[in-house]
């Protein structure tokens, strides 16, 4: 056997791997879509949920699949697809498990934002929203602005973010202090992340951001994959660099901002999904794909949850900002054990 039919071989092996890894994340993913849809605090027949999602028009089932059920588990799906891929290209831009949203700032300028849009301009609806995600754009250009010096650190970076996200926190908690009661419960849903209230309308606005916004990261995948080497060998590779890093930012961005106006910010979504997917992945391929299955997987998983697994009923944020918090601090105690670099 030559070399190029060896290396051929192991090329279809790890292709074929990677396909029933994808597969099995599909799979997981429909299982976890119909469990939401079929059995909540009642158990609605899979015949029922068929005729449902058909168009027809079944007494009890519509409400509770149609207007319920379904406009919630497809906001989880979009959401944690959203938030799932625009985590893992930070981090695999910035070749640090720790370069995420929920870390650098992004997600708390959103919610910022739209809380002081709620508590002192009295805004509400899409205008929170628009202002949402303009506030996440402005933070990750200021973000990196601050650690745009001879080139983009992403320890720089991530020690900027946290500032900034500790300093945007305080603003909040500011608001909230003199904040009317009747504001507090729509402030609070930008600081938890929730599907609570979820419609069909709100849909729409994700299908969008993730076509455009998802399209062009997963088009960026080889240049991404390219940059894990470090700017140098990328650069040798005819990746251009600095073009590269500012679309990946813009793209991603625009992801978490919008996923962020509609759910609040969903915590460690975008931070999980990544170190999991390429654990279960290794280096067989680009992660972006398997981490934005994972996120929607976590964030129908965290809902469910939330409404019907724990003793009392919780925001999907609540949930899966418990499982992610001792993952962060897991992350923290290897790097220091590894010599203290991020």
């Amino acid at each position: 056997m030559t070399t190029l039919s060896a290396i051929s071989i192991i090329r279809q092996a790890r292709l074929r791997r990677r396909y029933r890894i994808l597969a099995g994340f599909l799979l997981l993913l429909f299982g976890l879509f119909a469990l939401t849809l079929v059995l909540g605090q009642s158990l609605t027949p899979p015949g029922d949920v068929l005729r449902v999602m058909m168009g027809e028009d079944v007494p009890g089932a519509s409400f509770t699949v149609g207007q319920l059920r379904l406009p919630r588990a497809c906001m989880a799906i979009l959401s944690g697809l959203s938030f799932g891929l625009g985590g893992v290209a930070f981090q695999v831009m910035l070749r640090n498990p720790l370069a995420s949203p929920d870390i650098i700032g992004i997600s708390s300028g959103a919610s910022a934002a739209a809380v002081f849009a709620i508590v002192v301009l009295s805004w509400s609806g899409p205008a929170v929203s628009v202002v949402a995600v303009i506030a996440g754009l402005g933070i990750a250009i200021l973000v990196y602005g601050l650690a745009a010096r001879n080139g983009v650190a992403g320890t720089r970076l991530i020690l900027v973010g946290i500032g900034i996200s500790a300093m945007l926190e305080s603003i909040v908690a500011y608001i909230l202090s003199m904040a009317p009661m009747w504001d507090l419960q729509e402030a609070m849903r930008w600081l938890t992340g929730s599907l609570n209230g979820a419609t069909s309308s709100q849909v729409l606005p994700l299908i969008v951001s993730l076509v455009f916004f998802g399209g062009v990261l997963v088009s960026r995948a080889r240049e991404l994959d390219a940059l894990r080497l470090g700017d140098d060998t990328a650069a040798a590779l005819g990746v251009g660099v600095a073009r590269t890093r500012a679309v990946v930012i813009i793209a991603a961005v625009g992801l978490i901002a919008v996923a962020t106006a509609v759910t609040g910010p969903i915590a460690f979504v975008a931070f999980l999904s990544g170190p999991i997917a390429v654990r279960i992945i290794g280096n067989n391929g680009s992660p972006l794909i398997p981490a934005a299955l994972i996120g929607a997987s976590l964030v129908l998983t965290g809902d469910y949850a939330g409404q019907f697994l724990l003793p009392s009923r919780y925001p999907v944020g609540v949930v899966t900002g418990a499982l992610g918090a001792p993952y962060l601090i897991y992350l923290i105690i290897r790097a220091n054990r590894a010599g203290g670099s991020l």
